[in-house]
């Protein structure tokens, strides 16, 4: 004999179309974001290991191309973290507050239940 369990208000929600867009649109945006800050990090790696004399090229007094490849990999790095908060702001958060909502009034009414 199988037993049958009802859903509890998360899996619900998992399994809903306003949840599933959130997914896409998180993974749309943070997938291709991390594939190009990796390559744009190991660019600076394999350039800092075989092109030693492209690295060691000065610009202005002691200044060489590495030390601006690699301010530069900070620089990258809090726009990502910025961007992906404007990213979030207008596309994430209104999606999340919804299911935030939606799971907070099914789990009172399954207390009240109760």
């Amino acid at each position: 004999m199988t037993v049958q369990h009802d859903p509890s208000v998360y899996e619900r929600i998992q399994a809903g179309e306003q949840f599933q867009e959130l997914r896409r649109r998180y993974r749309s945006w943070a997938f291709p974001m991390t594939v190009a800050f990796l390559a744009w990090y190991l660019l600076y790696v394999v350039l800092s290991g075989f092109a030693r004399d492209f690295m060691g090229a000065k610009l202005f007094g002691n200044i060489n191309v590495a030390l601006v490849f690699g301010v530069l990999q900070f620089v990258s790095t809090f726009l990502i973290a910025w961007a992906y908060s404007r990213h979030a702001a207008a596309k994430l958060d209104p999606i999340a507050d919804e299911l935030r909502g939606e799971a907070e009034r099914r789990d009172e009414v399954g207390e009240g239940a109760k």
